[in-house]
């Protein structure tokens, strides 16, 4: 996770462009809309139901965050009337494997976090 090499320390690196996008792209509502995203292609309200606990304001920050970072493509269907859809980016589709990976780390790792919160707070509690 760290490393201090030279050459290592060249590309792996935590600073405020970085924190930034990971901030954006890692947000709460922004995994979820690309975690469904990587599987198919949505309209707005779609959206909003394969993400029941979002509401449209959150849902409009994320995609227009995910969409300046490149991470998804807003694209205008020629319908009557207009409609919108979002779709995965090249550069998005490449976070599938590590979203879905982060999705499974925190699966399996919830109860062993939930154990050290309650420790803690009990510990707290007692202070």
């Amino acid at each position: 996770m760290n490393d201090t090499s030279p050459a290592g320390s060249a590309l792996l690196q935590v600073d405020a462009p970085h924190r930034e996008l990971l901030d954006q792209v890692l947000d709460k509502w922004s995994l979820q809309v690309l975690d469904v995203l990587c599987g198919t292609n949505l309209r707005f309200n779609e959206l909003r139901r394969a993400v029941p606990a979002i509401g449209q304001k959150s849902l409009t920050a994320s995609l227009r965050r995910l969409e300046r970072n490149g991470m998804i493509e807003r694209v205008v269907l020629q319908t009557r009337p207009v409609a919108v859809e979002y779709r995965i980016a090249p550069v998005g589709n490449t976070l599938n494997e590590l979203v879905d990976a982060l999705l499974r780390w925190t699966t399996e790792n919830l109860p062993e976090v939930q154990r050290a919160r309650d420790k803690f707070d009990a510990e707290e509690e007692s202070r």
